[in-house]
């Protein structure tokens, strides 16, 4: 290992609590918090079976619920940065529903169910106790940070055939502004918001080796598509310039330009000391860009001690590693400019932290 890399790994820098917030729902019948950012904007957002909880990180508005149209494990969620609609990405269909229960709008897509199906679902009841429907894949959509459009990743009306695609939608009908193929056969994806309303970042999973990371520029009236093979979106940095992916095997952070997703830089995992547990260090899949400067990125999310490390986009290199106050568990999560997350491992609570001073 360089002599460098040796020295910045040894460097410590310390992690300030700014707050801890309660999980709203019960872990034993609820999905783990997630946290949602744009600019000005970070949310908590946490899924159960029968409805989903919306907290604001930033202010003192009120906390919403949404019913929920299906059970938490027939997809995925997201809420506009209004926290005034909640869209469910399901098996069959997009469901935009209002903290009323009122349905919006809805958009329906092929089904995501597990083993091959070929109908065009009209509602949840068709398939509700069928066990390869409960098992299904998924897709994802995102809000832009103005909330003026809904990014989604669906599968698509093909018999037989496994299409998916990339929607850009008017979030106050469901009018399908564009669209995208993906040439993916996504078990799972998720979305990464950028500050300009017009870019948007999608990993699609396709298995343990294979998942690309998809660029999206939406014009007004065409949607575009850059695609890198094999990597992992992590980040976004707070001004857009920059985002930070890693590869399938977790052995190196690249850093992209967004304006052409050009590869700027990379860092190896060999930068890092390997665990007393493996014989190398393995980039987590997921990271924090609280700062243009900064990227929080972890490795072993799956040990009982994460180990977290600050990043210098700038040049790619390791400045050291986080010391926290106390212990924490799993991967850096995005929560806002100047600050990252990380929930407890009983899923109860969401920690916030900001840097302090180097040790």
């Amino acid at each position: 290992m360089p002599n460098d890399a040796v020295h910045s790994s040894s460097a410590r820098f310390a992690a300030r609590l700014v707050a801890t917030v309660a999980a709203p729902l019960d872990p034993a019948t609820s999905d783990g918090p997630q946290v949602l950012g744009w600019p000005g904007r970070t949310l908590l957002v946490q899924r159960g079976d029968t409805e989903l909880v919306v907290r604001d990180l930033d202010g003192a508005a009120p906390e919403v619920r949404f019913p929920a149209p299906w059970p938490r494990r027939y997809g995925s969620v997201t809420v506009s940065p209004g926290a005034d609609l909640a869209v469910f990405a399901g098996v069959h269909a997009l469901r935009a529903v209002e903290p009323t229960g009122a349905v919006r709008w809805e958009v329906r897509h092929g089904c995501w169910s597990a083993a091959v199906c070929a109908e065009a679902h009209a509602s949840f009841a068709e398939y509700a106790d069928d066990d390869h429907h409960a098992r299904a894949d998924s897709g994802s959509a995102a809000f832009s940070p103005d909330g003026a459009l809904l990014w989604a990743h669906v599968r698509g009306h093909v018999g037989d055939d496994v299409q998916e695609e990339w929607l850009v939608i008017d979030p106050a009908d469901g009018t399908v502004l564009g669209r995208a193929a993906t040439m993916t056969v996504g078990s799972g994806s998720a979305h990464f918001p950028h500050p300009d309303p017009a870019h948007m970042g999608l990993t699609v999973g396709e298995g343990d080796e294979n998942s690309p990371v998809l660029w999206g520029h939406w014009d007004g009236a065409e949607l575009t598509v850059q695609r890198f093979v094999e990597e992992v979106f992590l980040a976004v940095s707070p001004s857009g310039e920059h985002f930070l992916t890693t590869d399938p095997g977790q052995w190196t952070l690249y850093l992209h330009r967004a304006a052409d997703g050009a590869e700027l830089r990379q860092l190896d995992e060999a930068a890092v000391p390997p665990p007393a547990t493996d014989d190398r260090a393995r980039w987590a899949y997921e990271a924090a860009f609280p700062h243009d400067d900064t990227a929080v990125v972890g490795t072993e999310d799956y040990a009982e001690t994460p180990r977290h490390w600050l990043v210098d986009p700038r040049t790619m290199t390791l400045r050291g590693q986080v010391a926290y106050p106390f212990p924490i568990a799993g991967s850096p999560l995005s929560a806002g400019r100047g600050r990252w997350g990380t929930l407890t491992r009983d899923r109860t609570s969401l920690h916030l932290w900001e840097l302090s001073h180097a040790e």
